[in-house]
C-alpha cells in the first residue's frame, strides 16, 4: 500500500500527529489541581490585601445634610425652584429648550425623547415629604401658591442661603414663605435616613431605582467634591479610575483621553463629539478587513509573525527534511 502525498504532508506538519519521543512519567491530576487551587488562592488573597482598591462607604443624604447642611439646603431649594442642573438637563428627564448637546442638525440626546420625566420640585422635595406620617403644613401652602409666588419665595431664600457663611440655615421670614419650613423638614428627613428610602421607593414595589437619588446628589457640590477628592472627575481621567486614584477600567483610556485635550475639554458639546469620534474609530476597527490599505498593515508590520514564530518556523521549507519526505512519497511503501 502506497502512502499518499496528502498523508505524508499532514504527518509532517501536523504537530498533534507526531509521536512523543520525550521522557514519560506518571501524572497526578488531583494533586496538581489541589496544589494549583491552594497556590492561586493564596496569591489572590495576598494581592488583594496589598493592592485591592478601598471599599468606600456609600454616599447618603444623611452624611450630606449633617456635614454640609447649607449646601444640602441650597440644592434642595434649587430643586424646589426647578433651577438645578437636573431641572434643565433636557431629555430624557425633561423638555428644557436648548439644553441638549448638538452638532449642527445632529441631536442624539433628543432621539429617545423624555423617557424618564422628572419634576425636581415634586420628585425630590414635595413627594418625599408627603410620605411622612405627618405631612408638614408648609407643603399644602406651597402647593396652593401660584408659580410666580413660588418663584419669589425660592429666589429670596436662595439669596439668604448664598449670604450665609456658617452651617446654620436662615431664620424664617415672610419673604421666604413656606420654603424654610419645607427645607427644614426635608433636612430632618435626610438626617434620619428617610429621604434615601423615599427617593428609592418612587420606582414602585422594588426599591432598586437610585436614579432620583443620584441626580439629587449630583446637583450639589458635596458629591462633586467627594469625586474630586477621589480623583474621579473628568479632568482627572475619572472614567478609568477607581476610588483613591486606583487604576480601574484601563480600556477606557482612549475614551477618557479626548476629555483631557482641546478642543474637547472646553467644548460645550464635548460628550457628543467624543461619542461620535469613538463611534467612527470603532467602525474603522470593525471594517479593517474590508478597507484597502488598513487591511494590509499586518503585512507591513508583521508583528503576528513574531508572536506565532513557532508556527511560522514549522511552515518554513527545510531542504533536508523536504528531500527525505519527497523520496518517501515517491517510492511509497507496501
Amino acid at each position: 500500500m502506497t502512502s499518499s502525498p496528502n498523508m505524508s504532508w499532514r504527518s509532517r506538519d501536523d504537530v498533534a500527529s507526531r509521536p512523543w519521543r520525550g521522557r514519560v512519567r506518571d501524572y497526578d491530576l488531583i494533586k496538581e489541581v489541589t496544589v494549583g487551587f491552594v497556590v492561586v488562592s493564596l496569591l489572590t488573597l495576598g494581592i488583594v490585601a496589598l493592592l485591592g482598591s478601598p471599599d468606600e462607604p456609600s454616599v447618603t443624604f444623611t452624611d450630606w445634610s449633617t456635614s454640609q447642611p447649607v449646601d444640602f439646603a441650597t440644592t434642595a431649594t434649587a430643586e424646589l425652584a426647578k433651577a438645578s442642573d437636573t431641572a434643565g438637563y433636557g431629555p430624557p428627564y425633561n423638555a428644557t429648550p436648548d439644553a441638549t448637546q448638538t452638532l449642527g442638525p445632529l441631536d442624539l440626546q433628543s432621539l429617545s425623547g423624555v423617557r424618564l420625566p422628572i419634576d425636581t420640585a415634586n420628585a425630590f422635595v414635595i413627594a418625599p415629604l408627603k410620605t411622612l406620617p405627618t405631612v408638614p403644613p408648609a407643603v399644602a401652602l406651597w402647593s396652593s401658591a401660584t408659580a410666580a409666588q413660588q418663584t419669589r419665595w425660592t429666589n429670596a431664600y436662595e439669596k439668604a442661603l448664598a449670604g450665609d457663611k456658617g452651617d446654620t440655615l436662615p431664620s424664617s421670614r415672610a419673604a421666604y414663605g413656606p420654603v424654610p419650613a419645607i427645607i427644614s423638614s426635608l433636612t430632618a428627613m435626610a438626617r434620619s435616613g428617610g429621604l434615601d428610602a423615599a427617593l428609592a421607593g418612587q420606582g414602585g414595589f422594588y426599591n432598586l431605582d437610585h436614579t432620583p437619588a443620584i441626580l439629587f446628589l449630583g446637583d450639589g457640590t458635596y458629591f462633586q467634591n467627594l469625586a474630586a477628592a477621589q480623583h474621579l472627575t473628568g479632568d482627572q481621567w475619572g472614567m478609568m479610575n477607581e476610588t483613591g486614584n486606583y487604576p480601574g477600567q484601563s480600556w477606557l483610556w482612549l475614551f477618557s483621553l479626548f476629555y483631557q485635550v482641546e478642543p474637547f475639554s472646553s467644548a460645550p458639546n464635548a460628550d457628543l463629539l467624543v461619542v461620535l469620534i469613538m463611534g467612527v474609530l470603532t467602525l474603522l476597527l470593525a471594517l479593517i478587513p474590508f478597507i484597502p490599505g488598513l487591511r494590509t498593515i499586518p503585512k507591513w508590520i508583521p508583528l503576528h509573525r513574531l508572536i506565532w514564530r513557532d508556527y511560522y518556523r514549522s511552515r518554513t521549507p527545510h531542504p533536508t527534511r523536504d528531500a527525505v519526505a519527497g523520496r518517501s512519497v515517491g517510492h511509497g511503501s507496501t
